[in-house]
């Protein structure tokens, strides 16, 4: 994206608006201004319209935020403005496109007995990613059989992060996206295996989208967010906020479960972190977040406020929040003695400077991360 000029914090803002609003019937929300909101819209230019079409895609939530749009739009008795409606068809015409060779691909590993886990991508439904996630347990050459024989995939380049954290990315004929396949191992050096072990175990299979597919439990989902979120990019998308809240809002985050299985896998400073920063960040557009017990308080590195916006995203301070936690990620599994494990996590600080190095010099860290 060098070059290109990234989408304002102004868009940022509005789409948060759209997606926590809260529900004309729920008590506890501060006021909120619909016709404010409907107004704001009303007056965007092209310009404003490309920013904030631009933005609600880099953080998946292009659907839920056209939708929302359009039923401010409903509520007034307006019609639904042309550029929502264009939009909107050309992101479902993708997601169903994704959606046919994810069923496609998902039903080949089964009929070879293959357990498959779709992860991420389907956590923002009706959105989904730039990239389509699976997890599994089979040797890689199993993956790559299925992968090259079925659908005349090839195999992207593979980064050094890549290597470590046992995953390939694959280019399908027809498909916009790249599928990414993690094989047993998940983290951004490959050090967790006990979780991932039992994330199929845990996984249960759900109808989306017009198919059945094996998804990661909401506890490994919160894991998997945390482990993307806060040891690897150090920035949210706003799908992340938005996913989480809907969980805690259907009453589906056991917070004990959480916290017994990120203490576990030696990251539960890093979900009690993740938790917080959402929650406080509902708080902000909505007047309340999640129902947090005290001892997730008690064990977060920081709060909202300290989060920033910079290069599109959410980011998160890698000083001292993220060093904080990859300290202490690695003193767990020296504790633990996992030491393959530690091995692993000792590379991430060599690889992190090798990729802020490349950034700077050509304008990419790709064959790093």
């Amino acid at each position: 994206m060098k070059g290109a000029q990234l989408p304002s914090e102004k868009s940022l803002t509005l789409l948060s608006r759209l997606l926590l609003r809260p529900t004309d019937s729920d008590s506890r929300s501060h006021s909120f201004n619909q016709h404010d909101l409907a107004t704001e819209i009303a007056a965007l230019d092209r310009s404003g319209i490309d920013d904030l079409l631009t933005l609600a895609s880099s953080h998946h939530v292009i659907v839920r935020g056209l939708e929302a749009i359009s039923e401010l739009h409903a509520k007034r008795d307006l019609p639904c403005p042309e550029w929502v409606s264009s939009a909107l068809a050309r992101e479902r015409a993708r997601i169903g496109t994704a959606m046919v060779f994810l069923t496609e691909i998902s039903s080949r590993f089964e009929q070879r007995s293959i357990e498959v886990a779709v992860i991420k991508s389907l956590d923002h439904w009706p959105d989904i990613g730039s990239d389509l996630d699976l997890f599994t347990n089979a040797r890689p050459a199993e993956v790559i059989g299925i992968m090259t024989r079925n659908f005349g995939a090839t195999i992207a380049p593979r980064s050094w992060g890549d290597r470590l954290a046992q995953k390939w990315n694959f280019v399908v004929p027809g498909l916009g996206e790249a599928i990414e396949i993690h094989v047993g191992r998940l983290g951004q050096t490959g050090e967790h295996v006990a979780f991932p072990g039992a994330l199929l175990k845990n996984a249960h299979w759900t109808y989306i989208g017009g198919s059945n597919f094996l998804i990661a439990s909401t506890v490994d989902r919160i894991l998997i967010s945390t482990l993307q979120r806060m040891y690897r990019h150090f920035y949210f998308r706003l799908c992340d906020i938005v996913d989480t809240i809907a969980l805690g809002d259907a009453g589906r985050l056991d917070y004990e479960e959480l916290y017994a299985s990120a203490k576990s896998a030696g990251i539960w400073e890093g979900v009690a972190t993740y938790l917080t920063i959402v929650s406080d960040y509902a708080t902000t557009y909505r007047g309340f977040g999640l129902d947090l017990p005290q001892f997730v308080f008690a064990s977060t590195c920081m709060r909202e406020s300290e989060v920033f916006y910079g290069k599109g995203f959410l980011r998160v301070p890698i000083l001292p929040t993220g060093a904080r936690l990859y300290g202490s990620q690695l003193a767990g599994t020296m504790r633990r003695r996992e030491f393959r494990s530690s091995a692993r996590l000792s590379i991430f600080p060599w690889l992190a400077t090798a990729a802020l190095v490349g950034e700077r010099m050509t304008g990419s860290d790709k064959g790093i991360w």
